[in-house]
């Protein structure tokens, strides 16, 4: 159900940081026409971080509605406190998401067993399917295969978004889980040789300005033609790169709002992105777009 590339969208927001439903109503549209496969709202590049409750799950409920059925609608709801990403994810089910995405907890650096007993209640307390993501350079917390392995035992945690870029962690996961979870990647750079490897996707940054080329990649490798993946991935990769000139979502915000894709909001503690930057990533863009000539 879900697999290929799976854009991580973006949360439009006007410039004094309010949310803009005209740019979130356009930006699914935008991602149904040039053949995105799957939509994450409220990831990192969501900013979930900076929204509140309210909010968070208000964009949920908005995206579910205007994708109306026609792609997979997948929900971040992680946090660092159970008993919230319970509620989340709750949410998220009753508003007609597909799965949901879930962080390994930030802060509280749990330890594999306490990330084990998180991941097990929430999936126990809500039905939806449910998929796990990796992040330690942000959580600093790492979630081992071992763990994973443990976890692929529960029959609605069904995925998990790998976003070391470290491909070796993903063979030892596709090693020990074998066909038991579905692994995607989380870090564009490395997104072509994991699909290759055996994953079934990735949840993508660099698909929020280039979606029909991401999907082609990503239909390219998951086919096992890396002839074809290689050719259109090296057009992206100075966009795989660049929209990490500073923190996701800065960069790729910023390229949007130069595109006339959406208004130039994003939240404190986040800043517009810095002016030193803004031709590397028009460069980068201009790169990208011969992938798809």
């Amino acid at each position: 159900m879900f697999h290929g590339s799976m854009v991580a969208l973006v949360t439009p927001m006007h410039e004094d940081g309010t949310l803009d439903d005209v740019s979130l109503s356009n930006l699914v549209e935008f991602h149904i026409e040039n053949g995105t496969n799957a939509i994450v709202a409220m990831g990192t590049t969501g900013e979930s971080a900076t929204l509140d409750e309210k909010e968070h799950c208000g964009v949920i409920r908005r995206v579910v509605e205007l994708v109306g059925g026609r792609i997979p609608m997948i929900a971040g709801t992680g946090s660092n406190c159970t008993r919230e990403a319970i509620a989340l994810t709750r949410g998220a089910m009753e508003a007609g998401a597909d799965a949901c995405l879930l962080v390994a907890p930030y802060y509280n650096k749990p330890t594999q067993e306490g990330l084990y007993q998180h991941h097990v209640a929430i999936a126990e307390a809500v039905p939806i399917p449910q998929i796990l993501y990796n992040v330690p350079g942000r959580t600093v917390c790492d979630m081992l295969p071992h763990t994973i392995k443990r976890l692929a035992e529960v029959c609605n945690i069904v995925g998990v978004k790998e976003a070391t870029g470290n491909l070796q962690r993903a063979r030892e996961i596709l090693e020990c889980c074998g066909d038991r979870i579905d692994l995607y990647g989380g870090d564009d750079e490395t997104a072509m040789d994991l699909i290759l490897e055996g994953g079934k996707g990735v949840i993508s940054v660099t698909a929020n300005i280039a979606p029909k080329a991401m999907r082609a990649m990503c239909d390219a490798a998951r086919a096992g033609d890396r002839h074809v993946a290689e050719a259109i991935n090296s057009h992206l990769m100075s966009l795989h790169q660049d929209l990490f000139v500073e923190a996701n979502p800065i960069p790729v915000k910023w390229l949007m709002y130069d595109m006339g894709m959406i208004p130039a909001g994003i939240r404190l503690p986040l800043t517009p992105l810095s002016e030193n930057y803004h031709e590397t990533l028009r460069a980068a863009m201009r790169a990208a777009d011969e992938a798809t000539r």
